[in-house]
């Protein structure tokens, strides 16, 4: 207690956009150790499995939800839209379990930046969102930057990085599911539904290839699924103390901090064309993040009352 309650006093002082930003940082770094145990459980495990796992100790999340609101946290009217959701995510998250097990880890990272990408393509063709050029171009740019980290033709795709790319795809197409509950739904409401219904949903087909966990590997399991919730958690706070085009800049760390793991634990050295691609993506996504900010500023501003 001693020594965590200075630091406490020291973050309280921070002002609220250095709060913001310092989460973010903690949170990459969460992000990337998770994927890095990800990587070691499935070596030994079926990705599928791991999945499952991270689900079941991840529904230590509602818990504190239940408490709060009791069962009214489940009222909804658009239980098929939830559905869909927790079904999309649970393959994306499988997808991506299965592709880091086979792909280095700097890599899955930098493929998985293509994620806003897809969003916001899937926005403009779904949700009726209009983009003009400037953010056309950053998708098209975007993109460039995928294949500059695949580089189909110079060598043969990985299957890995395939599912990758395939589990942001799946991740934007359950991005747009929530932008649609969100107008209807409470957060928590949506975060308890995908958490309770991802746990049956992985672990159906975890059972075709179940494989019993050794102790060590418990361990691992645990992790993953402690890690990934207390990042979800740090994320969820870090924005509502700052704006999204402050704290975006900083997702970036987790490639770093991937890199680094990935070097440490596994051998895994990231090629020059995976730094520049990956560059190239996160520069696209923050362009989109921030140009729909932008958008969003000037909307408020129009809408406001004007003085007579």
């Amino acid at each position: 207690m001693t020594i965590i309650a200075p630091l406490v006093d020291r973050y309280e002082r921070l002002s609220v956009v250095t709060r913001g930003c310092l989460l973010m940082v903690i949170a990459t770094l969460l992000f990337a150790a998770m994927h890095a145990a990800i990587r070691h459980a499935t070596q030994h495990l079926p990705g599928v499995e791991v999945a499952f796992f991270r689900n079941l100790f991840g529904l230590v999340v509602i818990v504190p939800l239940l408490v709060r609101f009791g069962p009214r946290l489940f009222y909804t009217e658009k239980f098929k839209l939830h559905l869909l959701r927790s079904l999309i995510n649970a393959v994306s998250m499988v997808a991506f379990f299965i592709g880091l097990s086979m792909t280095p880890l700097a890599r899955a990272t930098a493929i998985a930046f293509t994620a806003p990408l897809f969003t916001a393509l899937l926005s403009a063709l779904f949700l009726g969102e209009v983009f003009r050029w400037r953010r056309w171009t950053a998708i098209i740019v975007g993109f460039i930057g995928a294949l500059v980290i695949l580089r189909p033709g110079a060598d043969v795709i990985d299957t890995g990085s395939l599912l990758v790319l395939f589990s942001s795809l799946l991740w934007a197409m359950a991005m747009i599911d929530i932008k649609v509950l969100a107008r209807s739904e409470s957060s928590a409401t949506i975060t308890a539904y995908v958490t309770v219904l991802m746990t049956p949903l992985t672990l159906v087909p975890a059972l075709f290839y179940w494989q019993t966990p050794s102790p060590e590997l418990w361990g691992w399991l645990i992790f993953i699924g402690v890690i990934g919730t207390l990042g979800q958690f740090i994320v969820t706070e870090a924005i509502k103390l700052a704006d999204m085009t402050v704290l975006m800049p900083f997702d970036f760390l987790k490639l770093v901090w991937a890199a680094f793991l990935g070097m440490l634990f596994f051998a895994e050295i990231p090629d020059s064309l995976t730094w520049i691609g990956a560059g190239i993506v996160f520069s696209a996504s923050f362009y989109i993040v921030w140009r729909e900010a932008k958008l969003r500023r000037l909307q408020a501003r129009a809408a406001e009352p004007k003085a007579d």
